[in-house]
C-alpha cells in the first residue's frame, strides 16, 4: 500500500456511510489523519471504529455553520492545518416539479449546496499551497433526469463551484475538482430502489458497463483527485459512472 497521504490532514463530511466512509478508509490506509463528520453519533462512532488508524469523528450538521466552525476549531487545535477537504455530504430526495414544496427545496439545497459552500469556506484559513478540495457531484448535474429537478440543479451547482473556485483559489495553489458518480451501490440508492419498483433495472440498462458502481471505485477516484497523481488537474469533473455520461 502506498502512503500518498502520510501526515496529511483530510476532512470528509458525511463520512459515516457510503462514499464518504469508503474514502475515509482508503485515506487512512494511505497514512492520512482523517476527520469525518455526521449527524448521528452512533453511526459516527461505528465509522470511526471501522476506519481505525486514529480517525476522529466530530458530530455535527453540515448545514449548521456553527457545527462546521467547531469541526475546524478542533482540527486547528490538533494539527493547525487542513490538506484535503472532501465535501461529500449530500441528499437525494427525488420529487417531481408539481410536488416540490419549500421544505424539500430547503433540504436539498441546504445539504447539497449551502453545506458545500461553508464546508469549503471554513476550511480555507487552514489550507496552504498544495491543498486540495474535492466536491461530490453527480452525473445528474449533467443528465437532467426526470422527476428530480431540484437534485439535478443542486449537483449542477456543485459542478459550477469547482470551475469558479479553481479561479478564486489559483493564486493560493489550491486545486478544486469534482467527482461525479453514477448509480453506485450505497445505502441511499438502495433505499430509493427498494421504494421504486423497476428503478434499479432501468438504471442498469442505461450503464454501458452493465452494473452499478462499487463504493471503492468512487473512493479511488476521490483519492486520485486529492493526490499529487492529479497535480495538473483542476476545475475538472471526473465521471465515475460506467460510461453513462460519455456514451
Amino acid at each position: 500500500m502506498t502512503k500518498r497521504f502520510e501526515d496529511k490532514v483530510v476532512v470528509i463530511t458525511g463520512g459515516s456511510d457510503g462514499i464518504g466512509l469508503a474514502s475515509a478508509q482508503l485515506f487512512a490506509e494511505e497514512g492520512a489523519r482523517v476527520y469525518i463528520t455526521a449527524r448521528r453519533q452512533a453511526l459516527l462512532d461505528q465509522a470511526v471504529s471501522q476506519i481505525g488508524h486514529g480517525a476522529v469523528g466530530v458530530q455535527g450538521d453540515v448545514t449548521n455553520v456553527t457545527d462546521l466552525a467547531r469541526l475546524y476549531e478542533r482540527i486547528e487545535r490538533d494539527h493547525g492545518k487542513v490538506d484535503v477537504v472532501f465535501a461529500n455530504a449530500g441528499v437525494h430526495e427525488p420529487v417531481p416539479l408539481e410536488a416540490i414544496d419549500e421544505a424539500h427545496f430547503n433540504s436539498t439545497f441546504g445539504i447539497n449546496v449551502k453545506a458545500v459552500v461553508f464546508t469549503v469556506q471554513k476550511a480555507l484559513p487552514l489550507m496552504t499551497e498544495g491543498g486540495v478540495i474535492v466536491l461530490n457531484g453527480s452525473i445528474a448535474g449533467s443528465k437532467a433526469y426526470p422527476g428530480q429537478s431540484l437534485y439535478n440543479a443542486s449537483k449542477a451547482a456543485v459542478r459550477s463551484f469547482a470551475r469558479s473556485w479553481t479561479n478564486d483559489l489559483k493564486e493560493r495553489g489550491i486545486r478544486v475538482n469534482v467527482v461525479s458518480p453514477g448509480g453506485t451501490e450505497t445505502r441511499l440508492i438502495r433505499s430509493y430502489f427498494d421504494a421504486t419498483p423497476g428503478a434499479e433495472a432501468e438504471v442498469i440498462k442505461g450503464v454501458p458497463l452493465g452494473r452499478l458502481g462499487r463504493l471503492e471505485e468512487v473512493a479511488r477516484a476521490v483519492l486520485f483527485l486529492a493526490s499529487n497523481d492529479s497535480s495538473f488537474v483542476a476545475g475538472h469533473e471526473l465521471f465515475v459512472d460506467g460510461g453513462v455520461a460519455a456514451v
